[in-house]
């Protein structure tokens, strides 16, 4: 009898822990399937119409405290009140004071022709006109779009 009931405690034992790993592989495959389901879905809503480029300026000497200036301004103004500009960030390459790079991204075609018509932009432009020597804008592909909402809260 004690050989029965010791072998029935293990049977218990072993149908409750198979139980708990069918459980554990269940949670883990839902929870698996949420989150591919939810990178899934925001790489294609990143992917869809994203406009990711860099802007590469060169400032004329004379003139890079007063761009610096704009630029900054032009960015953080776009981005705090604008929805469809999830980035305008520019930078000073450092070896090369007056070489400045900008990330810009858009949620979409549209986001960017609204910004291209707002008055910070259009201030922006007519007024460094006269500073930038030369602009280069290099549209460019994500490479990690999932990876974005990660980064950029406004996705």
């Amino acid at each position: 009898m004690y050989e029965d009931n010791k072998s029935s405690e293990m049977r218990k034992l072993f149908y409750l822990l198979a139980a708990v790993l069918m459980l554990i592989g269940c949670a883990k495959s839902n929870s698996d399937r949420m989150k591919n389901y939810l990178v899934e879905s925001q790489k294609s809503k990143v992917e869809s119409g994203l406009i990711t480029r860099i802007a590469e300026i060169e400032v004329n000497d004379g003139y890079l405290e007063a761009y610096l200036a704009a630029a900054h301004n032009v960015g953080t103004k776009s981005v705090e009140t604008e929805p469809g500009v999830i980035c305008i960030f520019p930078m000073q390459v450092k070896e090369q004071p007056n070489m400045i790079r900008i990330v810009e991204i858009y949620r979409d075609d549209e986001a960017y022709q609204a910004h291209l018509q707002t008055p910070h932009f259009l201030e922006y432009k007519q007024g460094t006109l006269h500073m930038v020597k030369s602009l280069r804008l290099v549209d460019t592909n994500p490479l990690a779009p999932e990876a974005m909402p990660l980064i950029f809260k406004k996705l």
